[in-house]
């Protein structure tokens, strides 16, 4: 069957995404123009509007579509794995690995523009990781041992792990799959956030 208007567009989009994700490898975002990526994608840069509005509109796509994608499987695997810590633990390395794996484009975007991308585009990683941080704490409330405590401790405690699986992923992008320098790191952070657990595990709120 000939293919729809809306599949053209959705096909197009695609293309756009991915043109910018290959571009910007070499390029910040920030230094990209809408030429060079309807130029890699083969359409007139008017059509570039169709889509989107300017490279910083195209940019917090980019963003959402990484940051989505790695909350739901976190969040899914965490709601599966009940209130066994370790499991939660290995699965959602696993699941980091196999993502940045996956998507290593996506995951290098991010890493590159979290510091230096325009800023509407770091707020939406600051904001991406700040709802996973939140989501998580929300989940952190129903593990054993942890009723007593603050929601401030429980957003401490978030933001630590968050902050060890965005390094990990950074560090991730850096080696290859199924390399000793991929094991070493996941094995690192699977160790690092059972260190925070236990030490979570012995934290009473209210303690200065």
């Amino acid at each position: 069957m000939p293919e729809s208007r809306v599949e053209r567009k959705e096909r197009t989009r695609r293309a756009i995404l991915d043109a910018a994700l290959t571009l910007s490898e070499d390029s910040a975002l920030v230094a990209l123009s809408l030429r060079q990526v309807a130029k890699e994608v083969g359409i007139v840069p008017t059509a570039f509007y169709r889509h989107f509005t300017s490279i910083e509109d195209l940019g917090l796509a980019l963003v959402e579509e990484s940051l989505d994608t790695l909350r739901s499987l976190l969040r899914e695997l965490r709601r599966t794995a009940g209130e066994d810590a370790g499991t939660i633990i290995d699965g959602s390395v696993a699941v980091l690995v196999e993502q940045v794996r996956k998507e290593h484009a996506h995951y290098g975007f991010i890493a590159r523009e979290r510091f230096a991308g325009p800023a509407a585009v770091r707020g939406a990683i600051a904001r991406g990781i700040e709802l996973a941080e939140r989501e998580l704490a929300t989940d952190l409330a129903h593990l054993p041992g942890t009723d007593t405590w603050t929601e401030h401790d429980l957003q401490v405690l978030s933001a630590l792990i968050v902050g060890a699986m965005v390094t990990t992923a950074e560090r991730l992008l850096g080696t290859g799959p199924g390399s000793l320098a991929e094991q070493r790191v996941a094995d690192a952070a699977r160790t690092q956030l059972r260190m925070m657990l236990v030490g979570a595990r012995n934290w009473r709120s209210g303690t200065p």
